[in-house]
């Protein structure tokens, strides 16, 4: 038969089984009876019973497909495939009759089925992605359970349509299956076939043979309302579970999977998290299986071991490593037959929400007999044993299933052992072996044998010590590996014998002969079988009571081995078991427990340890005893207070107040850091920040859904001022208003998201910054969440928003994750870039510190740190006898979770302690010293203050259940003790507010002086100073900040085998503090000492441990401690005073113990409790303490035993001799008051009472952790890093590789996160999952930052101010500085009998204009040093005030402070300004060239030549036109030769077009000149020409890519800003006739053609226009106001006035903030213009600039343009600012000397020198030479000019610049021009500057000049001052000395200019 077996029937077996099945039927409601073979071959063992006999999960026993072609074990040959008939059809997927079966192929076609038949599809293995479709019976298929398929077969060929196949054998080999192996249905038919929606045959759900699946596909719908994220990110540990619900598996450090092998496609390889165990091939493929496969039975099953016993079955060997089906089935090396699922194992995972997709199966195999698990193995045991799998085979389990749990996780250990020799061998290492299997086991024992008895093994610590094996063997070739560059080598010799597999059971045994016990090996001759079998024995027997750890080995079959670890010990195998619970599942459990009444047995086992009764039973006797007044021990001892009164009366404390809130150093450093790395966005050329565009900050904070926290975060907001000052709110900020800002990600978060987003959209131009607070938590992907929606809306919800397209899309959101615990941000596949993180800084480096703050932050490091020799009492501690008694009641209640027995024990330890502190003293003996310190300080501390101020105790509970028993259990007892108005305790639940009695908030209002009736405290931060226990649930914390207050910080209860970096640092994080750092917590002073307890200086209790398991290193029992290394601080075992020895535990357990010695328990019972928290002063060499008994006497004592001492059982003995000066019976007496005989040396007076908030800012509070965390974080490895550092950062997340480098101490934060970036990977649910980064920069998101920092350091604050300071710069982004600067000589304006009166008019009538007088008097303040030009229409007496003041300016200043001095004002830039290189926005992107259309390349470069008669050469111009330019310009043909530029005509009328091309000379401002006009022409179309000189083309080509550049010809490199205004309008001039003659050809007439041309400084900004209402039209009343508009808005308008052509030039005002209502009363004036002309190049073609200038070369020219009778008009109701720009222009112009050495400073005075004189000459043009010079030194020249105005200087057709106290008078010497009249003026000076033809004798015969008046005449050389001399006659009337010839500084091939000066006689 087709499924024959090879093995026999056990007898025994048969029998079971057929009396079952009889059984069965008899009791069966249905008629047919169950077939007793089905269930021995094809069922799954029945569910042993349990308490709600759900059903279990049973493994697939099948081998993984594609394992064809590996022998069985027992066969010699492969199968042999019996030959096809002749002539038939062998194609794959097709049947021998040739008709294809391919589901692709037929899914659409229609396919007859008879009644009873299924259609299902059969996998081939040549075909392995197609499925071939059958029609079977489904009598011979499996149930939804997996069970009762009849044995045999019967299927028909759906395509020839063939009936009646009998045996699979004969049906696969019709349809060409072609099998290397044996045929079985339950292999190769792998899934249902079902018609989708569109009647298509799709691939259904699995088939599920051997119940190894849950089928139900009715159930779909029925998803579990678990959350299921924990088991997703859960290591997928497997094992059978506890007998109660103890579902999923989450991934914790002793159990944690560790990924198989190498990242795969599948990184969840080992992590079976569900019983929908899928091939891992397709489960990825396929998610609908996901829903098909989700139990949902009505609670969590404990399902067992694949129980499946029948008959032992051939199987095949394991695959080899190189198998590559191995490889294809993305399994581990060697994993291929391993357990499906980890086979035996496999965890009967319940249903909690289990993801199909994630599951991976890896075959078992299984060899010999199943081995039957006894029963009552857990009553025997007390403790469910973990069957870790090794190498090799593991056998069936069968029986008791409940009572262990199998794990693979040392499996995967092993496997993934082999990968990294496989990373060496990518890099040809080739010889590189990986560890053998013998020297793993090996290593294994050796490390279980090290283990102490109160430590677990961590898979951590293993892969290490392999690693190290491995590394040492092959250092070699490591080496070469890491030096040479990858090559074959030869493979080095191998110095020690590897271990055989005979020698491996010797070995091991050996190892473990030393460990006394601890660990035990079982050697097995057969299979594991027969060890397992025996070590069951063993432990029923009770043999292995002192044993932790089982190692069983066989080591007989070939050269292969097979084994597996139990381990066995009570501590360790409970802490493994509750280590594979999921969060969730672990809530879950804890209820279950409480729901059922599991615990009671707990509670009636604590009411019979107390000698006096049960303690409810005492509670009430007291309550009746003390009904109506409150506890006498209270109040009867309470202090005496000198308290200070207000004014009102009211108690006053000192030491409370309220904390100034103020943004600390280190948070503005961070926020600046913030702000850098924003900024480094925006620069970098990816264009994914315009942050220029943006003109506001809008903001969300998102936070976790603890109401707590979000309350915090809004009052953090609210009172940060920051919406006041990112203009987002006004005053007064309503709480409504800041809630807008924080969104709590809960269910409704969804649609405020949605509205913010809507409003990112709508308001492009504000920059949103998302701030993901507390970033680490909810990493769960949104894939998942799609699969759970159902159960929990809220899973996956960060995902969903904050990684949303919109946001990620969106170009004005930042989105800032935050977070103390990073790590699981930074795997390989993050979205944030190494380069956006943020990391808080160090306060010290070099011992420097850098951020000098107030405070010390206290936080892991430096509690870790108290706890090393040297400090005093450490800050963590953990409680031994809170320990000891939790072990003891585990293994009495081994059924019970442990954090429920934890919970019980430590609710009844506070219970005891409440009342023995409230006048019970016998209960001491049923509390530990901890317990009691806290509860004395809790109830002491507010009669220490005269206000009542007390200390908060932070009880954690995550479990939810467990807090709300805590909450009402301590409640209750409080209640009893009549406490009520003493201490509050408070419920913190994440979901839910702070509830708080009346009594304590009329207390808290009191404190804060808050008058607001309904104020209730929302945030923990509120409860200052409030004495109280906050009970701290949820599984999580979520950012809560806790008050000073917080003295003790109780974390006993944490679940302490939930292992991972993120979850221990979380939970230690609520104790991080900020201490004052005035006094070092080390140096205590002698009364401010840590607060504890008056009978101890330590957390644990020596004594109870010595009670019950004996002393720390003498051992009394046989039980090891843990090698914490003992020469930390003593005081983490008490050294307690008389009256903490108690035997607590030494009744209660049953454990043999050692009895204390000292006085009789009696006599310490009666002893009085401490009121008042004790006072320790500590020394060096001494520990002092308080004592404060019923009297208030003060007692103390000098301890000077507290150091370490050698003999042990001293130790135990020293109780009540601590104070050998005191008499014991003294200390003990429970009289009131005991005086004591003390050493006054040591003695302590008590002050006044202190209250405690006085020592809270000094000290941080105690933290009480669990044995196993304490321990976890004060071992360190090789590096000094706590091991809690290297466990796996975050459930999320897992390793790589288990063989990586361990961090280490001296990394940074920095190099943390490339570590966690190189050796995490995500798991599957993880959000990050998805993007597969690997280092590729392209998948980082652009906008995404990270900052991370310790917990409760102040992130909120640093991002909240970076919130202001980016506000800030983004303001100060959109400002610029421009000049406001008022107009200069107002006072000396002519008074003119003509003004245009018309106000109103909209453009200058041209009559009228040419009536005004021309206003020779600049205006311009950048001229105020400039000189004054004179006419006559100005007052002539130098005595006018005005005049005085102007002559006087300028005195005083220093020649180079011009540019620093000038006035600007910060402007707010407009929508209409001009830009320089840095604005970048969407509008603008195509104008400034970087569109993809217009690349940098895509410009031509054309000469352009004219001659110019007075250069008396030709010019030749280039012009560089980018392609989207090349329209302004006509062209020979297209590509050939420029001809001209296009004018537009003065008739032209258009909206959207400029008429006049503007020309921007500049030089030395490629990146800062204002040259994007689009904002400022409104985009309308324009032509812009940059005028360059040669040297830059290339960089300004680079920078403004899509502009017209006119490039100066490189002899003009040197010149001046006259050359370029020169070359521009000659080359308008030459333009203008060649445009004339090219349009008249088309008929239009010369004049038409448009002749203006603009030339703008490059630093015009931003233009105004005045509006002005006048009173009435002849009215000079007028009020007027000034907006900003647009550049187009003033060119149309002055483009559009009538008669333009007139007109010369045409200009504005420079804007001022001072501008004065005369300035634009009148709104034309003709006067000077600058900085923004519009030139008509035809009027003017007679007027040149000149080309030589440097400097007030536009004051030149308007000088010569009226003097050329033509018209300036400036349009006083337009004004233009100019930006103040410190580099480039002018500026660029440096004087140094030739003589490359000389360091000396030039000066003004030495630009000229005497001829032939060996001067040191300059590298400056010589007309910069002579121009400066005459500015600063020409009363050289003009002695009798200086402040002479009456008689100025006569300067001939030109105007140069002689300084500000030297006045001038420009006349022109061409015939007709205007002059003013100078007949009556006697002039000082003449000046004559390179004058032509048109100055003669004749002309300057017109003028008249003072006695002693001096002549200048400047030429270019010796020869022509000679000639000029004679030509104008000067020597008639001047007088010349030899000794008056001078010359510019120059070297004469610069051709310096020469000077000759005279005297008038």
């Amino acid at each position: 038969m087709g499924n024959s077996y090879a093995g026999q029937l056990k007898t025994t077996r048969f029998e079971e089984v057929l009396h079952n099945s009889i059984e069965a039927s008899l009791r069966s409601n249905t008629l047919v009876p169950r077939p007793i073979f089905s269930q021995l071959y094809l069922e799954a063992e029945q569910q042993l019973s349990s308490l709600e006999g759900s059903s279990r999960v049973d493994n697939e026993e099948e081998e993984e497909e594609g394992d064809g072609g590996l022998e069985p074990s027992s066969l010699s040959n492969a199968y042999q495939l019996p030959p096809p008939p002749e002539g038939c059809c062998t194609t794959d997927g097709f049947c021998q009759a040739g008709k294809d079966l391919r589901l692709v192929s037929i899914s659409n076609e229609p396919i007859e089925v008879p009644a009873g038949f299924l259609l299902v599809g059969a996998k081939s293995p040549s075909l392995p992605d197609h499925l071939l479709v059958c029609a079977v019976d489904k009598r011979f298929l499996p149930d939804d359970n997996g069970h009762n398929a009849l044995l045999g077969f019967s299927g028909n060929c759906v395509g020839c349509g063939k009936k009646g196949f009998c045996y699979f054998t004969e049906f696969s080999n019709h349809i060409n299956l072609k099998l290397t192996t044996q045929p079985k249905k339950q292999k190769h038919l792998k899934y249902y076939l079902i018609r989708n929606a569109q009647g298509a045959l799709t691939k259904g759900p699995l088939i599920c043979w051997k119940g190894s699946e849950f089928r139900s596909r009715q159930n779909s719908a029925n998803t579990c309302s678990s959350s299921l994220f924990p088991l997703l990110e859960g290591s997928g540990s497997l094992a059978a579970f506890p007998s109660d619900p103890v579902p999923g598996t989450n991934s914790i450090v002793p159990v944690r999977a560790q990924q198989a092998g190498p990242a795969s496609d599948h990184p969840s390889l080992t992590t079976v998290t569900g019983p929908a165990v899928f091939n891992g091939k397709d489960s990825p493929k396929h998610p609908q299986l996901v829903k098909n496969n989700l139990s949902a039975l009505p609670r969590p099953s404990a399902l067992g071991i694949l129980p499946n016993s029948g008959p032992p079955k051939k199987r095949h060997k394991g695959w080899s490593p190189e198998s590559p089906s191995a490889a294809d089935g993305g399994f581990p090396q060697g994993g291929g037959n391993r357990a499906k699922h980890e086979g035996s194992g496999m965890s009967c995972i319940p249903q909690a929400g289990l993801v199909g997709s994630t599951s991976v199966t890896i075959p078992v195999v299984a060899s010999g007999e199943p081995v039957s698990v006894p029963d009552n193995l857990l009553k025997i045991c007390k403790a469910k044993p973990v069957i870790f799998k090794g190498h090799g085979n593991f056998p069936y389990l069968c029986g008791n299933l409940n009572d262990v749990v199998v794990s693979p996780l040392l499996y995967t250990c092993y496997q993934n052992s082999q990968s990294l020799s496989r990373a060496y061998e990518q890099h040809g290492a080739s010889t590189v072996q990986p560890i053998s299997q013998e020297m793993q086991l090996l290593l294994t024992v050796y490390y279980l044998v090290q283990l102490a008895a109160d430590q677990v093994p961590l898979m951590e610590d293993l892969e290490q010590i392999l690693l190290r094996s491995w590394r040492e063997s092959h250092l070699t070739e490591i080496r070469q590996y890491q030096q040479a560059p990858p090559q074959p080598f030869p493979p080095a010799p191998s110095t020690a014998a590897p271990v055989t597999s005979a020698q491996l059971p010797w070995l091991a045994g050996l190892a473990a002969s030393s460990c006394n016990d601890s660990v035990h090996v079982i050697e097995c001759a057969y299979s594991l079988a027969e060890g397992l079998s025996e070590m069951f024995r063993l432990l029923i027997e009770g043999k292995l009571a002192k044993t932790n750890y089982v190692v069983i080995i066989c080591a007989c079959r070939n050269a292969a081995i097979d084994s597996c670890i139990a381990v066995t010990g009570k501590y360790q195998a409970r802490i493994l078991s509750e280590s594979l619970l999921s969060p969730m599942e672990y809530q879950r459990e804890v209820h279950y427990e409480l729901v059922t009444g599991k615990v009671d047995s707990l509670g009636a086992f604590f009411s019979s340890l107390c000698p006096e009764g049960d303690i409810d039973i005492l509670l009430d006797k007291f309550h009746q005893e003390n009904q109506g007044h409150v506890s006498s021990s209270l109040t009867a001892s309470s202090i005496k207070k000198t308290a200070m009164l207000d004014a009102g009366g009211v108690p006053v404390c000192a030491s409370y107040h309220l904390e100034p809130r103020g943004v600390r150093p280190f948070q503005l450093a961070v926020a600046q850091k913030l702000l850098s790395h924003v900024c480094s966005i925006a620069d970098s050329s990816t264009q994914n920040l315009d942050l220029g565009s943006f003109e506001k900050v809008d903001f969300l904070i998102c936070i976790p859904p603890s109401e707590v926290t979000y309350q915090q975060t809004v009052f953090h907001v609210w009172h940060s001022g920051v919406l006041l000052e990112l203009g987002l709110e006004k005053e007064p900020v309503t709480k409504q208003r800041v809630e807008q800002h924080v969104l709590k990600l809960d269910v409704e978060a969804q649609a405020r998201f949605k509205a913010f987003l809507q409003n990112s959209f709508q308001n492009p131009h504000t920059l949103f910054i998302l701030i993901h607070d507390h970033a680490h938590w909810d990493l769960v992907s949104s894939a998942v969440h799609n699969i759970y929606s159902q159960s929990d809306p809220s899973v996956g919800l960060v995902d969903r928003l904050l990684n949303c397209r919109e946001v990620k899309e969106a170009p004005n959101i930042v989105t800032l994750h935050v977070t103390s615990f990073p790590y699981a941000l930074q795997t390989q596949h993050t979205l944030i870039s190494p380069y956006n993180e943020i990391h808080w800084p160090i306060s010290y480096s070099n011992g420097v510190d850098l951020y000098h703050e107030n405070k010390k932050y206290f936080g892991l490091a430096e509690f870790i740190d108290s706890t090393l020799s040297g400090h005093s009492l450490p800050l963590l501690r953990y409680d031994s006898s809170f320990e000891a008694m939790v072990t003891a009641l585990g293994k009495r209640f081994p059924r019970l979770h442990s954090a429920v027995i934890r919970t019980f024990v430590l609710v009844q330890h506070y219970a005891a302690a409440m009342m023995a502190v409230s006048g019970l003293p016998q209960m001491k003996n049923h509390t530990s010293v901890e317990t009691l310190e806290i509860t004395q300080n809790l109830l002491n501390s507010p009669k220490q203050c005269p206000c009542g101020h007390g200390l908060m105790v932070l009880l954690r509970v995550p479990c939810s259940p467990l807090a709300a028993v805590a909450y009402e259990r301590l409640a209750h007892v409080r209640a009893r003790l009549a406490l009520e108005e003493h201490f509050e305790i408070i419920l913190g639940n994440p979901s839910s507010g702070i509830t708080v009695g009346k009594h304590f908030v009329k207390q808290l209002k009191m404190w804060q002086k808050i008058e607001d009736a309904e104020w209730r405290p929302q945030t923990y931060l509120e409860l200052e100073g409030l004495p109280c226990i906050l009970i701290f649930s949820g599984m999580d914390p979520h950012g809560e900040s806790l008050p000073r207050s917080l003295r003790y910080c109780d974390l006993r209860l944490i679940n302490s085998s939930c292992l991972v970096r993120t979850a221990l640092e979380q939970e230690l994080g609520l104790a991080a503090y900020f201490v004052s750092d005035d006094i070092p917590l080390e140096k205590g002073t002698k009364n401010e000492a840590l607060e504890s307890d008056g009978e101890k200086l330590s957390s644990t209790d020596e004594d109870e441990e010595a009670g019950t398991e004996g002393c720390f290193e003498a051992g009394s029992t046989s039980e090891k401690r843990s090698p914490v290394k003992r020469e930390r601080s003593r005081s983490h075992d008490s050294a307690s005073s008389s009256r903490s020895s108690k035997a607590s535990g030494s009744v209660l357990y049953g454990e043999s113990l050692v009895q204390p010695l000292g006085p009789p328990q009696g006599e310490l019972a009666r002893s009085p409790p401490p009121c008042g928290p004790s006072e320790e002063g500590r020394t060096p060499g001494e520990m002092q303490r308080l004592r404060v008994s019923q009297g208030s006497t003060v007692i103390s004592r000098n301890s000077p035993g507290l150091a370490p001492q050698p003999d042990c059982s001293l130790r135990t003995n020293r109780r009540s001799l601590q104070v050998p000066a005191t008499p014991s019976s003294q200390l003990s007496s429970s009289g009131s008051s005991s005086t004591c005989a003390v050493p006054t040396a040591n003695m302590l007076v008590l002050q006044a009472s202190q209250c405690s908030m006085a020592k809270a800012c000094r000290q941080p509070p105690v933290v009480f952790l669990p044995k196993l965390v304490y321990d976890m974080l004060l071992s360190t490895d090789s590096s000094g890093l706590p091991k809690a550092a290297s466990l796996l950062p975050s459930p999320s997340v897992m390793w790589t590789s288990s063989f990586r480098p361990l961090l280490s101490k001296t990394m940074t934060s920095t190099e943390q996160s490339l570590y966690y970036r190189q050796w995490t990977v995500p798991r599957s649910s993880h959000m990050d999952y998805g993007n597969r980064a690997e280092g590729r920069v392209d998948s980082f998101h652009p906008r995404r930052l990270l900052l991370s920092g310790p917990p409760q350091i102040g992130k909120t604050g640093a991002y909240l101010q970076f919130l202001s300071i980016l506000s800030r710069m983004l303001i100060r982004l959109t400002e610029v500085d421009v000049y406001d600067e008022e107009e200069i000589n107002i006072s000396l304006q002519e008074e003119s009998d003509w003004h245009y009166l018309q106000l109103t008019d909209p453009w200058p009538d041209l009559e009228l204009f040419q009536k005004m007088p021309f206003d020779y008097i600049i205006h311009d303040p950048k001229y105020e040093d400039a000189s004054l030009i004179c006419s006559h229409h100005q007052s002539i007496k130098s005595e006018g005030q005005g005049l005085g003041r102007w002559l006087n300016r300028g005195m005083s200043r220093k020649p180079e402070d011009l540019y620093m001095r000038r006035q600007t004002a910060r402007m707010r830039l407009s929508k209409f300004a001009a830009y320089n290189t840095y604005h970048h926005c969407e509008q603008c992107h195509q104008y400034m060239g970087f569109h993809p259309h217009y690349q940098l390349y895509e410009s031509t470069l054309h000469a352009f030549a004219f001659s110019y008669s007075m250069l008396g050469e030709e010019i030749q111009l280039h012009f560089i036109i980018p392609k989207s330019k090349e329209h302004h310009f006509v062209f020979s043909q297209p590509g050939g030769q420029l001809e001209s530029m296009r004018l537009p005509l003065v008739t032209d009328k258009s909206y959207e077009h400029i008429k006049s091309p503007t020309f921007t000379p500049t030089t030395g401002r490629h990146e800062h000149g204002l040259f994007n006009l689009y904002h400022a022409m409104d985009g309308a179309s324009h032509l812009h020409v940059l005028v360059v000189k040669e040297y830059e083309m290339a960089i300004y080509k680079k920078y403004w890519p899509n502009h017209i550049m006119l490039v100066l010809p490189s002899i003009f490199n040197s010149a001046g800003v006259g050359a370029a205004h020169f070359l521009i309008k000659e080359l308008c001039y030459h333009n203008l006739e060649l445009e004339r003659s090219r349009q008249e050809e088309l008929g239009i007439k010369p004049q038409d053609i448009w002749p203006f041309i603009v030339i703008s400084d490059d630093s015009c900004v931003m233009w105004n226009a005045v509006d002005v209402d006048c009173a009435g039209e002849q009215s000079r009343e007028f009020s007027w106001s000034e907006r900003n508009i647009s550049l187009k808005h003033i060119m149309q308008h002055i483009e559009a006035s009538p008669n333009i052509t007139h007109y010369a030039l045409i200009g504005m005002r420079k804007w001022a903030s001072k501008t004065q209502s005369s300035e634009v009363r009148e709104p034309f004036s003709r006067c000077h213009v600058h900085d923004f002309i519009i030139l008509n190049v035809d009027l003017t073609q007679n007027v040149q600039y000149n080309q030589n200038r440097f400097t007030c070369d536009d004051v030149d020219f308007n000088l010569r343009v009226h003097s050329a009778g033509l018209l300036l008009c400036r349009f006083n109701r337009f004004s233009v600012m100019k930006k103040q720009i410190a580099v480039g222009g002018h500026r660029s112009f440096h004087i140094t000397s030739k003589v490359s050495d000389s360091s000396v400073v030039i000066v003004p005075s030495q630009y000229i020198c005497a001829p032939d004189s060996k001067h040191t000459f300059l590298a400056a043009p010589a007309q910069l030479l002579l121009e400066k010079f005459l500015q600063y030194h020409s009363h050289r020249f003009f002695p009798l000019s200086l402040k002479n105005h009456s008689h100025p200087v006569l300067s001939v057709d030109c105007y140069l610049n002689l300084g500000p106290q030297i006045s001038v008078c420009y006349v022109s010497s061409r015939p007709h021009s205007l002059n003013i009249s100078c007949s009556d003026m006697a002039f000082s000076g003449l000046l004559l500057y390179l004058c032509d033809s048109f100055v003669g004798a004749s002309f300057l015969k017109k003028f008249h000049f003072l006695k002693g008046a001096t002549l200048c005449v400047i030429c270019q050389d010796r020869n022509s001052l000679r000639q000029t001399v004679v030509r104008l006659e000067l020597e008639d009337e001047w007088q010349f000395r030899l000794r008056d010839e001078f010359q510019t500084a120059n070297a004469k091939e610069d051709r310096p200019l020469f000077f000759l000066t005279g005297r008038h006689i």
